[in-house]
């Protein structure tokens, strides 16, 4: 049995950066991850997402070249090389932080981990690693105190099956070894919205079907707005108020069927594939957190604003936990719970105040409330715009 001073469930964004900070502040750190270090985020998410918009919006650029004086030959894109770059980003980032964690003298436990019955008052908190080598049996580590840092994965609507083939989430569209003509995007929030701007730049005919009146409802409603102008300017075609009858669905060697009810009327919609869109689903299963006192409600795990659970040895951050599913929210919600499980206090995270991007071309960010969520807080708002061709460097750049 290995013993720490704390045991992490979880090598993501927040789990590996809860790790260094409680090293660096004199813990014994243990941690367990079953796949990859670094978690969706660098594997599943903001990494190869980025990168392969990153790709689109370089084959962009040199497609309207001539826009800026500058002349070249026939442009075109290879997209097995686009796909052998994000990995090559992914492998690089990967790399360093297994030599963050070895730097940091951090034990990482490659499993899955799941937590037991409390036998020891000193070191409560018990997870069993059970590892991929059958022989090698499973690993029991102790601890006093758990961070529980299981993430997320992509939701589907209720009745729509996700084959991995013509019906696919996020993870599937970043492993994707041939583009497809055509694409319905199922949701258009933040996610969808992304894979919308690099699908369309890559020349694929892609349509976002959003169940609200406005894509990214999320965002302030003039910035939905002028997505949605700029977005129809690209061809895209964005439906609000569809609502998807999963019952329809119908797959064919040539492509796949699906209706959705739009202002009272029965629109089909076809595609080569359909992406699935409609946000990510905490991890709360399958590790064992029945055997501790958190609390689990709506699917997050509950906890107090040093993301501390019912249960006073247990932490739980990110993903997991709702709120912004952001990979810097998860990082700091990480060192804030490393710092108060080791008896020091950070100042309590502002949620209105974190930074949110959205990497589309254009590209949108926002930090603060939105209008809308002023005015619901009872606070007097008065709005400046504007315009871009009134910027010099929005002109510079071609904007």
């Amino acid at each position: 049995m290995k013993i720490v001073d704390v045991v992490i469930l979880g090598g993501g964004t927040g789990g590996y950066v809860a790790a260094i900070r409680a090293s660096q502040l004199g813990l014994k750190v243990a941690l367990i991850e079953k796949a990859k270090l670094g978690g969706t985020c660098l594997h599943a998410g903001c990494i190869p997402s980025k990168a392969l918009l990153r790709s689109a919006e370089v084959y962009h650029t040199l497609k309207n070249a001539g826009n800026f004086g500058v002349t070249s030959g026939e442009v075109g894109f290879d997209f097995a090389k686009v796909m052998e770059r994000k990995n090559s980003v992914v492998n690089q980032l990967h790399k360093g932080i297994q030599q963050l964690m070895k730097s940091g003298d951090i034990a990482v436990v490659e499993g899955h981990g799941t937590i037991l019955k409390p036998v020891d008052e000193e070191n409560p908190v018990r997870i069993e690693v059970a590892v991929d080598d059958p022989a090698s049996g499973t690993e029991v580590v102790a601890a006093k105190y758990g961070i529980i840092a299981t993430g997320s994965r992509p939701k589907s609507l209720a009745g729509l099956v996700v084959d991995g083939r013509q019906v696919i989430t996020s993870d599937e569209a970043l492993q994707l070894e041939v583009l497809p003509q055509s694409m319905i995007i199922i949701g258009g929030g933040v996610i969808g919205i992304e894979w919308a701007s690099l699908l369309a730049d890559f020349g694929v005919e892609v349509t976002v079907l959003e169940y609200a009146d406005r894509i990214i409802p999320t965002e302030d409603v003039d910035i939905s707005k002028e997505m949605l102008r700029l977005m129809k300017k690209r061809r895209i075609k964005a439906v609000t108020g569809a609502k998807v009858l999963v019952e329809t669905l119908e797959k064919t060697a040539d492509g796949v069927f699906i209706s959705a009810e739009v202002k009272g009327r029965i629109v089909t919609y076809t595609a080569e594939q359909v992406l699935v869109s409609v946000g990510r689903s905490a991890v709360t299963e399958g590790f064992g957190i029945e055997e501790t006192n958190a609390v689990v409600e709506k699917g997050f795990i509950q906890v107090n604003e040093f993301y501390q659970t019912n249960d006073p040895h247990f932490y739980a951050i990110g993903d997991v936990i709702g709120g912004l599913q952001l990979a810097h929210v998860a990082s700091h919600e990480g060192i804030t719970a490393a710092e108060h499980l080791a008896g020091q206090k950070r100042p309590i995270m502002n949620a209105d105040l974190v930074p949110k991007c959205i990497y589309s071309r254009p590209e949108c960010a926002n930090v603060g409330l939105t209008e809308e969520a002023a005015i619901a807080k009872g606070h007097q708002v008065e709005c400046g715009k504007f315009f871009f061709r009134a910027i010099g460097k929005a002109l510079v750049y071609g904007d």
